[in-house]
């Protein structure tokens, strides 16, 4: 599959590059490196993404690059989708994007559906910046020391900052790999985990006080209201690991993040420990993504969310 990704790349001049919306560190750190290497090889690329880039994550090269509108699509000669199991994950633009001669599809979620011409998936990777260093090495590019680190962020924030079940020997590899190109563990770390703004922190208080326990302590859940968001001032980029705090507590298997994305509909993030699949929850929901971290989207009020949330998990996303 890689060499006939590279003959696309090596035939093709000009390429569009996207990734899902509530855009995260894998999407923007897979798409820039990717740019990156394209424009390396003498390539047009265009970054585009429906949602606009989160602040933590401005610090990545190439960060202003990316647009958020997106004009005619005819001069492409493929798309390259980005950790996303569908390509209606991309946004309203899908629908167009679907209609580029060539797409090219490089995800890691177990729950992709192999949309596109050209599919490159491995749920045992830890992350799509895991793959995209995979694609770029295996065709023998270079790896800029700019590359190397939005590689490396992908790595690390889909990861968990590696503490993650998805995280095996060839996460390790690829991560040592871009360090000796230059990223900078300490310095990325503290970009991603250690600078963030007030209003971040202030609603988490909020969120953690709407902490919920189910199942003899083994669900545990936060949400997060648009009313919330709007009292701290605050952004759903905000809200970017908070899912984290409830599957910390002792006791607890399953954690539930719900962030409210519209007028009676919530996006649900779902994190998990050992062998609990928190993706055949979300798939039953209609979304998916890894056995120990999934979202989905569920209708309702929040009260009637987490009533079907915690039916679907104590019968295991049946």
């Amino acid at each position: 599959m890689i060499r006939q990704i590279a003959e696309i790349i090596k035939k093709g001049r000009s390429f569009l590059v996207t990734s899902h919306v509530r855009l995260d560190g894998d999407a923007v750190g897979s798409e820039l490196a990717l740019y990156e290497a394209l424009r390396g090889l003498g390539k047009e690329a265009v970054v585009y993404n429906q949602d606009g880039t989160p602040q933590m994550y401005a610090f990545l090269p190439d960060a202003g690059a990316i647009v958020n509108r997106l004009g005619p699509l005819d001069g492409f000669d493929a798309v390259f989708v980005l950790d996303c199991s569908e390509i209606d994950r991309v946004g309203d633009e899908a629908p167009r994007i679907a209609g580029v001669r060539r797409i090219v599809n490089i995800d890691h979620h177990i729950s992709n559906d192999r949309y596109g011409h050209l599919t490159l998936t491995d749920p045992n990777a830890s992350s799509t910046g895991e793959m995209v260093f995979r694609l770029l090495d295996g065709m023998g590019l270079e790896i800029t020391k700019d590359m190397a680190i939005n590689l490396y962020t992908a790595i690390l924030t889909d990861t968990g900052a590696f503490r993650y079940s998805n995280t095996g020997p060839g996460t390790f590899a690829a991560a040592g790999r871009l360090l000796e190109k230059g990223a900078d563990p300490a310095w990325i770390a503290q970009k991603v985990y250690e600078t963030f703004p007030a209003v971040k922190i202030r609603l988490l208080g909020r969120a953690l006080s709407t902490l919920e326990f189910d199942w003899q302590g083994r669900i545990a859940i936060l949400t997060v209201s648009r009313k919330m968001l709007d009292e701290a001032g605050a952004q759903w980029e905000h809200t970017e690991g908070f899912v984290e705090f409830p599957r910390s507590i002792e006791g607890v298997q399953v954690a539930a993040f719900l962030s409210e994305i519209g007028e009676g509909l919530y996006k649900v993030s779902l994190r998990s420990k050992g062998r609990f699949n928190v993706e055949e929850v979300a798939r039953k929901f209609g979304g998916g993504g890894h056995v120990n971290a999934a979202a989905c989207r569920i209708s309702g009020d929040a009260d009637t969310v987490k009533k079907k949330l915690f039916e679907a998990i104590k019968n295991g996303g049946r």
